[in-house]
């Protein structure tokens, strides 16, 4: 049977630089035997989420953008949104995303990747709480405490002590970051975005940690300016 987890990063495999996949590249891009990525494609077409090209390739179906639309014509704040995430991506020339709260868990709605990011795009859409800036942000806000930790790297957070001191930060700062806590040599920052004086999304930026680390202080000020003028602007 397939997983949503396994359903969701074939998903997120597909995107405008790829926006097809043959049974032998995508088995190669997830390290997975050819026969189960034909099976997770050939699962996925017949429940409508993608269809076969006369070639014998895969593409999302048009099924995927209707759920989308009707999604994104309930939450009146995400056009603006997505318009945000795309000017993070073309000024800080990165990887920029949205994430939201589906109950607890953090989902990564939105991704944008600027040509010249010095990392690929990830293909995770369910993220680790604990372990992202993204996460941090919006269980700060809802005020929720992690079921547990996941300790993608060394450098993740894996008690409640921890958690509670990084919680007091995001909260006092107005801003999270996470260092090599979900993915080696890469850095997340996030800051809230805000909808009728509610914390809605978490937005952000994310690159190697090696740019991160040298230019911490001019990225973080120009994401809180933009996101700054787009609040002024609603």
């Amino acid at each position: 049977m397939l997983s949503l987890q396994k359903a969701a990063s074939i998903l997120g495999a597909f995107s405008a630089e790829q926006p097809e996949w043959g049974v032998r590249a995508l088995a190669a891009h997830l390290n997975v035997p050819r026969a189960t990525a034909h099976a997770y494609l050939a699962g996925l077409t017949e429940a409508g989420f993608l269809r076969r090209t006369p070639a014998g390739k895969y593409r999302l179906s048009w099924h995927i953008a209707e759920m989308g639309a009707h999604l994104t014509s309930a939450l009146p704040w995400f056009q603006d949104a997505r318009a945000l995430i795309t000017r993070l991506a073309l000024d800080v020339r990165s990887v920029a995303f949205l994430c939201i709260l589906e109950g607890e868990e953090v989902v990564c709605a939105i991704r944008e990747r600027h040509p010249d990011a010095d990392i690929d795009q990830p293909l995770d859409i369910y993220l680790p709480a604990t372990a992202t800036a993204s996460g941090k942000i919006l269980y700060a806000h809802a005020d929720l405490q992690p079921r547990q930790f996941a300790a993608p790297t060394q450098s993740s957070i894996t008690t409640l002590d921890e958690w509670r001191t990084e919680v007091a930060r995001v909260r006092r700062r107005g801003y999270a970051y996470a260092i090599e806590e979900w993915i080696p040599g890469q850095c997340t920052l996030g800051v809230p975005y805000r909808h009728g004086g509610q914390v809605v999304a978490a937005i952000g930026v994310q690159m190697s940690a090696r740019r991160y680390l040298r230019e911490e202080r001019s990225i973080r000020e120009r994401v809180l300016q933009i996101v700054r003028e787009e609040e002024d602007q609603g």
